[in-house]
């Protein structure tokens, strides 16, 4: 317990990690009062727990998201890197079936890892369309029960004091039906995140067996990054009405609202310069703002919350907190680079134009990247750095862009293209305040001089050919 002395009064706090401790102005009897005693990484940072005292509710969406939970209907969430998506799933779904995707996983592999934190054991010997096949085993008593609870016989094996739980050979799951039964008994959401480390089959697969888990009555949220609007629809017209999409993202206003939420916390009051700079150079991304928010505190020298009510206006510290950030950032963008470079030069017939692509997206403004950057722009720069660079090219070029930054386990994606309005953005918002910060040299003119070719070839020259 700390015990502060001011003539008349005596005022005592103490710590907590999860909120501000409730006091009283004993010797006067006046109060309750609330004094901070929150540490400022407990109100702001990125985190994997959500942070309640900094947390806000943009735009309505957690209504949103559970007004739909109470529907007959699919959610897909999708926003860039670090827009809050987790936070919004925690804080709408906190006791979902969460299975987390990666590049090698399968549909078949989802299902399994859902059906394992049921404590059931889910083994596919083949899967086409929506008939699924394989066996489950119920690894304990709760699992056994929800086997129970869905319809699903189990035979009980007594071999000494233990007793093992199992689906009888022979008499295995035939279809994607028992899955959905099993799920839906548990009374949980399944919730599907990082959506986009799929692979293109595997996402198409999943989106042909939403139709089947919708006409089961099985509803699941779709948690990850992609620019282009409804792309479940894409890979499936068929869910049209059975899936609604909801965009995570956050206007000017919104992220203030972070900032004045979580200084209330720390009785630190953001001043509006203070917060126009910290939410430009956010860009539009709220797990930015967290971490910017934080280093500023720590450049300030503010490690928890003041006594009294003050204001918080230090412009240097936002500046010092973002070149601090970029130059942290520096081994992630180089690694981007490298393996764009590297998935450049392993297409030998079209290095030329993939290179000129990435320097004319590389160039290209901010507002352009945080709101599309379409074909035509791109086309443009391209054109006037390499005019045998066609357009039609130039698509098929930018449909694979994704491919290039990726690495085995499918992580590192920072440039998405959305064919549905040949538009490119910046799905990590990161890399703007980075190249802002850091002066860069990306290696795309040096593949250009690799491929043998000038930057500005002969406008007479025969069409730039390419295989993607």
């Amino acid at each position: 317990m700390n015990v502060f002395r001011i003539p008349g009064l005596t005022l005592s706090f103490r710590a907590s990690t999860e909120s501000a401790e409730r006091v009283k102005l004993d010797s006067l009897g006046r109060g309750p009062y609330y004094f901070p005693s929150m540490r400022t990484d407990e109100v702001f940072g990125i985190s994997p727990k959500v942070r309640p005292a900094s947390y806000v509710d943009r735009g309505q969406l957690d209504e949103q998201i559970a007004r739909h939970l109470d529907r007959t209907t699919h959610i897909a969430l999708r926003g860039e890197s670090k827009c809050g998506k987790s936070w919004l799933r925690q804080q709408a779904i906190p006791d979902g079936i969460v299975v987390q995707c990666r590049l090698s996983k399968s549909v078949a592999d989802m299902y399994s890892d859902a059906l394992s934190q049921l404590d059931i054991k889910f083994v596919v010997s083949s899967q086409t369309g929506g008939a699924i096949k394989g066996s489950v085993t119920a690894k304990g008593e709760f699992g056994m029960k929800l086997l129970a609870k869905a319809g699903i016989e189990v035979t009980t094996q007594i071999e000494g004091n233990k007793s093992q739980t199992s689906r009888p050979a022979g008499h295995d799951i035939e279809d994607l039906r028992f899955v959905a039964d099993i799920l839906k008994a548990s009374t949980k959401r399944l919730v599907i995140e990082d959506f986009h480390y799929m692979t293109m089959e595997e996402r198409h697969k999943f989106a042909f067996d939403l139709k089947a888990l919708w006409d089961y009555g099985l509803f699941v949220v779709i948690v990850g990054v992609w620019s282009q609007s409804n792309m479940l629809l894409h890979l499936n017209p068929d869910l049209s009405g059975r899936v609604h999409e909801l965009p995570i993202e956050w206007s000017k206003d919104d992220l203030g609202r972070v900032l004045k939420k979580g200084g209330a916390a720390l009785h630190l009051g953001f001043t509006p310069r203070m917060i126009d700079r910290l939410t430009d150079m956010s860009f539009g991304n709220v797990g930015l703002l967290q971490k910017l928010t934080l280093m500023t505190l720590d450049e300030a020298g503010i490690k928890e919350g003041v006594y009294f009510q003050q204001d918080f206006d230090s412009p240097a510290q936002v500046e010092s907190a973002a070149l601090d950030y970029a130059e942290q950032l520096n081994p992630l963008y180089q690694q981007f680079a490298r393996n764009v470079s590297s998935g450049i030069r392993s297409r030998k017939n079209s290095t030329g134009i993939y290179a000129h692509a990435m320097a004319a997206i590389m160039q290209a403004s901010d507002d352009q990247l945080v709101n599309g950057l379409n074909v035509t722009s791109i086309f443009a720069v391209a054109n006037a750095r390499q005019p045998r660079i066609q357009r039609g090219n130039l698509k098929s070029v930018l449909e694979k862009i994704e491919e290039l930054q990726i690495d085995s386990d499918g992580r590192g994606l920072v440039l998405a293209y959305n064919s549905a309005n040949e538009e490119i953005t910046a799905v990590d918002r990161q890399l703007l305040l980075y190249r802002k910060y850091c002066t860069v040299k990306w290696p795309w003119e040096d593949l250009i001089a690799e491929a043998g070719e000038d930057t500005l070839g002969p406008a007479s020259a025969a069409p730039m050919q390419t295989t993607v």
